[in-house]
């Protein structure tokens, strides 16, 4: 995907984010996707405010990919420990199964590499075997560990079923 750009995401950028994000995951227009979430789960993904305390945050980078000066893709790195933790891979839905997500990844893993970490963690909804079929098939492995979905917290979603819950991937590099 030589004509995708990617730079750290800024101010400016968080209306574009957080609808970018919200339209890959939640509502309607995220079905145009394939990675949609609108059936597990109602209301916001993210948030301005979250979307700037990650800008901000000296362990983490807000990744962002732009084609012809469009953002079409974005991506969270954090550092945790001696791994980093990837997150919030959104690309839009129109334009998805295009390369995006596996190019943000490979600009991911080459970040992790020069900071000299030697693993990416990242959490997956169970209920989303295709997701997690599709990180595996990039060589990240589910370590079997599960944590708890924030039921209660409205920032993360509403939730449509009782029993969602995140598995652990992990990637060694």
């Amino acid at each position: 995907m030589s004509e995708l750009r990617f730079r750290l995401a800024n101010r400016a950028d968080v209306p574009h984010i957080v609808a970018l994000v919200h339209s890959a995951y939640r509502g309607d227009h995220s079905r145009l996707g394939w990675t949609t979430e609108a059936d597990l789960l109602d209301g916001q993904r993210t948030d301005p405010e979250e979307v700037e305390a990650l800008i901000d945050a000296a362990d983490s980078q807000l990744l962002v990919a732009e084609r012809a000066g469009e953002l079409v893709g974005n991506v969270l790195i954090s550092r945790q420990g001696d791994a980093a933790y990837v997150g919030m891979l959104a690309v839009r839905p129109e334009l998805q199964a295009q390369g995006i997500a596996r190019a943000l990844l490979h600009e991911v893993e080459g970040r992790v590499l020069a900071e000299r970490l030697g693993r990416i963690e990242m959490t997956v909804i169970a209920q989303r075997p295709e997701l997690i079929a599709w990180y595996e098939r990039r060589g990240y492995r589910d370590t079997g560990l599960t944590r708890p979905f924030p039921y209660g917290d409205e920032r993360f979603g509403l939730p449509r079923r009782p029993d969602l819950f995140f598995r652990v991937l992990e990637k060694a590099l």
